[in-house]
């Protein structure tokens, strides 16, 4: 084989491998160690002495299947529970997990958190963005449709902030010392298994939430 053949080998795993770089680059933490603090994205009622936290994966099909659920909750309790959500993504499974939440945060940096997670777990754009190979083109298709800088919601998707918000989330998980998976709830800093969560065919419940919920009122009455 002449040495043509060679340099075009090498030209190919030259761009297979700057491929595959430029993917985990776009999809995954950065790994830099950040003194930032845990997010605080929380909705309802601010005051309230109940908040019901949950540590979600975007890309998790357990999270999208838990979310309107969770939604309907959210509204039903709009007006005497706090809610929270923090990043857990899982990216050793979920190659896009990590972008997505990127994505909520450089939305909430704009004062639209809820509103790209919502949309990012809507089931429909849930199905196109989770399983293609480069997730941004989604990700700005949805900060348009709400309205944002697409030049801030950019910068900000790509920005180490971004990446250290979502880190924070994580080691603020890791130091409740369970292991990690998701959706995981807490309620008033108290694990909840998903299994109490669920109805009698396995399905998330909103009598279920319900259930836990109300106790949690009645106790901080």
């Amino acid at each position: 084989m002449d040495k043509r053949f060679w340099a075009i080998i090498g030209v190919i795993v030259v761009v297979f491998f700057g491929v595959v770089l430029l993917r985990g680059n776009n999809n995954k933490s950065s790994n830099t160690s950040s003194s930032t603090k845990p997010t605080n994205h929380v909705t309802g009622n601010l005051s309230s002495a109940v908040t019901l936290t949950e540590y979600g994966d975007y890309e998790c099909p357990a999270c999208e299947s838990f979310d309107q659920t969770v939604l309907a909750v959210r509204q039903k309790y709009a007006t005497t529970i706090k809610f929270q959500f923090r990043n857990l993504p899982l990216s050793q499974v979920h190659p896009n997990a990590f972008a997505g939440a990127r994505a909520a945060e450089a939305a909430d940096m704009q004062g639209k958190f809820w509103e790209m997670h919502d949309a990012l777990y809507q089931n429909a754009n849930w199905s196109d963005w989770s399983t293609a190979t480069d997730p941004t083109p989604f990700f700005k298709t949805y900060a348009k449709q709400l309205g944002l800088d697409a030049t801030k919601f950019q910068n900000d998707f790509k920005s180490s902030a971004a990446n250290d918000r979502v880190n924070a989330d994580i080691a603020a998980f890791k130091a409740t010392g369970k292991d990690q998976s998701t959706p995981t709830f807490f309620l008033n800093g108290k694990y909840i298994a998903n299994t109490s969560l669920l109805d009698g065919n396995n399905l998330p419940s909103i009598d279920a939430f319900s259930k836990v919920i109300d106790a949690a009122l009645a106790a901080n009455k």
